[in-house]
């Protein structure tokens, strides 16, 4: 029994990294709990295990008395001499108490204290190891499931991807090794508990660190970023150095560093903005590739109004809302997006229209107007480069064609010079 005490002690020291002093300290303390059961009340008793051989002993210190009133307290003279030969009577000795077969009980103390005792030093140990790596990336391997929350095997310890932290589109299979995002290492009901995520948009960040060098440096800085874990994230990146491309450095060549993200966070889609202290041309970056037609900036209600054409309305609001739900999160400003309303006016309106522009025309009556469009000709343009013979054979022109061609002539005539005159006032 007490080789099985020394080859838990040797592997939890050498596994768990808890020293194995600390661990003999916690056995003893289960000792002497035992002995004190076995022995009964010694005075100052005190156990001893041989961390070689494993061997355990309970001492007490009895005094040296002429005649035992207590023997859990007092020795007589006669066998405190056979201990010590010149022991005196008031002298205190400590003595062996080991009772017969304590060993075996002893032993069953210092395993169940030994259980105790490493799981709390597991747990002061998790708080120590981890409660500076919080926000760090980490690996580890999917060990089980509790209901939708997944426990991930860090090594020594075990850490907690909640559902709540969980990346929706994501299923994990147990052994398959995953990245997560330190959050938090937090006080449970059963010690402190490192959770995990893989939905915090922190990790997007975290991953650009790592993998563009000029984030981790400071040449570029994040300004913002609004995330869909699963679907989507706009990042808003900016630098101070106009050598730097913001965007092109997060790109990297080929795209290699974004596909590298885009890898780990199976295929979610990342937009990389360029970020702008002046918030139209932030929101028109964010909403790239969509263009803007009109732009209305409300600053007291920070409320942002776009109209975009019709065939650009699906691009610029996105797959269920989503890329201008992104770009208000990124942008900081509430984004409405509308299409453009075009009027499309009706045959009879165009016609009336081109009646009406041609009767306005000196020495060119209503109904010869009515009659010159209804056979083709809407404009002035196309009255001009008509021959008279043409106008002639309409019934409402007929002998007034040379009279209506030169009304026309001399229309024209007039917008020249009007032209001309405003050319020559600029």
């Amino acid at each position: 029994m007490n080789a099985d005490i020394l080859a838990g002690l040797e592997f939890y020291e050498r596994e768990k990294g808890i020293s194995r002093d600390v661990l003999v300290g916690a056995v003893q303390e289960a000792l002497l709990s035992a002995a004190k059961k076995a022995v009964g009340p010694a005075r100052e008793l005190r156990v001893e295990m041989d961390s070689k051989n494993g061997d355990i002993r309970a001492y007490a210190k009895l005094v040296v008395s002429e005649k035992v009133i207590s023997k859990h307290d007092q020795i007589s003279v006669f066998d405190a001499r056979r201990i010590k030969p010149d022991a005196q009577v008031g002298e205190e000795l400590e003595i062996e108490v080991t009772p017969t077969g304590f060993g075996r009980i002893a032993s069953q103390y210092a395993k169940q204290a030994l259980m105790q005792h490493i799981r709390k030093a597991e747990k002061a140990m998790i708080f120590t190891e981890f409660k500076d790596r919080v926000g760090d990336i980490i690996s580890g391997t999917v060990r089980r499931f509790e209901r939708s929350d997944v426990l991930v095997d860090l090594g020594k310890y075990e850490a907690l991807l909640p559902n709540r932290e969980r990346v929706p589109t994501e299923e994990y299979q147990v052994g398959e090794r995953i990245r997560c995002y330190v959050k938090a290492v937090e006080q449970g009901p059963h010690g402190p508990e490192i959770i995990l995520s893989r939905a915090d948009p922190r990790f997007v960040i975290k991953l650009f660190q790592v993998e563009v060098s000029e984030i981790s440096d400071g040449t570029i800085e994040i300004k913002g970023i609004a995330r869909e874990p699963g679907f989507r994230t706009k990042l808003a990146v900016w630098t101070r150095d106009e050598k730097v491309d913001p965007v092109g450095a997060c790109v990297g060549l080929r795209g290699q560093r974004v596909k590298n993200i885009v890898r780990e966070l199976n295929n979610e889609k990342v937009d990389i903005i360029k970020w702008s202290s002046n918030p139209r041309d932030f929101v028109t970056n964010a909403l790239a590739p969509a263009k803007l037609k009109t732009f209305e900036i409300n600053e007291a209600t920070k409320r942002v109004k776009i109209v975009v054409s019709d065939d650009q309305l699906s691009l610029a609001i996105g797959k269920r809302g989503q890329n201008a739900r992104l770009t208000s999160k990124l942008t900081g400003w509430q984004v409405d997006i509308e299409a453009e309303v075009v009027v499309h006016r009706g045959f009879e309106e165009k016609v009336a229209e081109a009646v009406e522009l041609l009767a306005a025309i000196p020495g060119i009556t209503r109904e010869q107007a009515d009659a010159i469009v209804h056979a083709g000709l809407t404009r002035l343009e196309d009255l001009l480069q008509a021959d008279a013979s043409d106008l002639a054979d309409i019934p409402q022109i007929g002998e007034q064609a040379g009279a209506v061609l030169e009304a026309a002539k001399a229309e024209a005539e007039r917008r020249r010079i009007n032209l001309g005159g405003d050319a020559e006032a600029a």
